[in-house]
């Protein structure tokens, strides 16, 4: 039984992961392949990366998916980062708890409920006031905007309410007006978190195909969008290669980031370990000097 107890976990913990990674190995290992059949293993080639940079349909697809990410994190960043505050440094007052459920709304509503609604919403903005711009970047850039906001202000909010009040209150009694307390105080405590939500909102932005579809128009397709439609007539060997291509831009993200993190720890650490040693240092001076005389 004490063989088991210790070997039963370690075994499931390993079930997990090669359930989580094992089919992320197999694109990797699959775009490689030399052959037309995925699944069939014919020999090492680079052939359909070479091809990848050959389809400009698939390429356009991705910088435009790109573009819509970075333009749906910084805004959900900027009104997610503002409704954040409101919820929790306002206190409650007239219409609070509207505008905290408006705020959640989109975490818990169906995305396919999400993407009607802003399907007949600007249809009805078109119909009534002539809005020629129809639907395409500007009308997915909304829908994934309302999508991700919701994630950076529960984000933001889950940091100011760990932070340290005193610190502001410090900055605010030494006659900081409110805007540099924010940019000199404030923002840096919660740098981490605006940084954790756009890249939240990024991923969420550049993976979704609900909303995309039914808010994207004609020169508007999305990555997701085309992938979907390529696997339904077959699995394609270029879509290995894109996949590819973006597990490593990830995964390189990733490790830049943690090395990033721990350095910072590191030296945050090291910082208050000095100056917890600097007053005892203090205190032993006088009685150094005067064993000294």
């Amino acid at each position: 039984m004490n063989i088991v107890r210790r070997i039963l976990p370690g075994a499931f913990l390993a079930l997990v992961f090669l359930f989580l990674y094992v089919p992320i190995v197999s694109v990797v290992f699959y775009s490689f392949n030399a052959s037309k059949l995925v699944t069939v293993w014919s020999g090492f080639s680079l052939r359909w990366y070479y091809a990848l940079t050959q389809d400009a349909e698939l390429l356009s697809a991705a910088a435009a998916s790109l573009k819509i990410a970075a333009a749906t994190a910084c805004a959900s960043v900027v009104i997610g980062t503002w409704a954040g505050f409101v919820l929790t440094d306002c206190g409650r007052f007239r219409g609070f708890t509207l505008f905290a459920a408006m705020t959640n709304a989109p975490l818990v509503l169906p995305e396919v409920i999400q993407g009607i609604s802003l399907l007949l919403l600007f249809i009805g903005l078109q119909q009534l006031f002539g809005w020629s711009s129809g639907r395409g970047m500007l009308t997915i850039w909304i829908g994934h905007v309302m999508l991700c906001l919701s994630y950076v202000s529960i984000t933001v909010q889950s940091r100011l309410a760990k932070m340290d009040r005193s610190l502001t209150e410090a900055a605010r009694d030494l006659g900081a007006p409110s805007w540099r307390v924010f940019f000199d105080v404030t923002l840096p405590l919660i740098a981490q978190a605006l940084l954790s939500g756009w890249l939240l909102s990024f991923t969420i932005s550049m993976d979704d195909i609900i909303m995309s579809a039914f808010l994207s128009g004609p020169g508007s397709t999305l990555l997701p969008l085309v992938v979907l439609s390529r696997v339904r007539l077959g699995l394609n060997p270029e879509i290995n290669a894109m996949g590819t291509l973006v597990i490593m831009i990830v995964s390189v993200a990733v490790v830049l980031n943690n090395t990033f993190m721990l350095r910072r720890a590191r030296k945050r650490d090291a910082e208050a370990s000095r100056a917890l040693a600097a007053p005892a240092q203090d205190e032993q001076t006088p009685a150094r000097v005067a064993q000294a005389a």
